[in-house]
């Protein structure tokens, strides 16, 4: 009789054992209360007085569907995103919500339409990590009664309509030519001050304008064109202008020297 109450008993710890992995804790409810976190490894579950229920504590990724949103100035838009997180009290996971994953996920598409509604298209587009922080700090608060600490929300697609599309490409492209007007402008500015100071120098230097027009003369040699240019400095006739040779009749005077030539 008492090898037979041994056996029974040692029947019921064999049936009761139950292991827990390390990336889970076990919920033990005795007579249907909660009794405590059963930790990793061996535990002992008795049969019909005790029920347990494992909950899996890694970091876990959700696909956050794609939600139609209207932003701040009436733009609609398209957005999906991924959420991470974990659970962080087993026992908050399974006493205060039923379904915690599906939960979180319907949260998340909410305060997403929420955040999107909140800002321009300007600031969606070009804050993006700021909204995903808000998002996160926002579902991280609301799922701290549920035990789930959200780790990060990212936003992995924008979609703009057509439209939308092709009124920001226009945008962009008005945007680099007036950046491109703005430097051609800039650039004309610097030569025309090097021009200057370079004609100024050239002015204070005695012969210079001389060395120069050898300079262009040397320059225009090189070229195979059949027609030739007398390059005369103003100096020159202003000397003929001093000794009663009138600068315009000098200048009908080269005139005629030059279609002489190019006859």
């Amino acid at each position: 009789m008492l090898l037979i109450v041994l056996m029974i008993i040692l029947f019921i710890i064999l049936t009761s054992i139950r292991v827990v992995n390390e990336y889970e804790r076990g919920i033990l409810f005795r007579f249907g209360k909660f009794n405590r976190i059963l930790n990793p490894g061996w535990n002992l579950v008795f049969p019909i007085i005790d029920s347990f229920v494992k909950i899996d504590v890694r970091t876990r990724a959700i696909d956050v569907p794609e939600q139609d949103a209207i932003t701040k100035d009436n733009v609609s838009v398209r957005i999906n995103a991924v959420l991470y997180f974990s659970v962080f009290d087993a026992s908050k996971a399974v006493i205060g919500v039923k379904d915690y994953s599906y939960a979180v996920s319907q949260l998340a598409q909410t305060t997403m339409r929420n955040a999107v509604g909140a800002v321009t298209l300007d600031e969606l587009l070009s804050q993006r990590d700021k909204i995903s922080e808000e998002i996160c700090e926002i579902i991280d608060k609301a799922t701290d009664p549920w035990g789930i600490k959200v780790e990060n929300v990212e936003l992995k697609d924008i979609k703009l309509p057509l439209e939308m599309q092709r009124v920001i490409a226009k945008a962009a492209e008005a945007e680099r030519e007036r950046a491109a007007v703005i430097t051609k402008a800039e650039g004309e500015k610097i030569a025309a001050n090097n021009l200057a100071d370079a004609a100024r120098t050239m002015s204070e230097a005695p012969g210079a304008l001389h060395l120069r027009t050898l300079a262009t003369l040397n320059d225009l040699s090189s070229d195979q064109s059949n027609t030739i240019i007398f390059a005369i400095p103003i100096e020159v006739l202003r000397a003929f202008g001093q000794d009663g040779f009138d600068a315009k009749t000098a200048e009908n005077l080269v005139k005629k020297i030059t279609n002489k030539k190019e006859e």
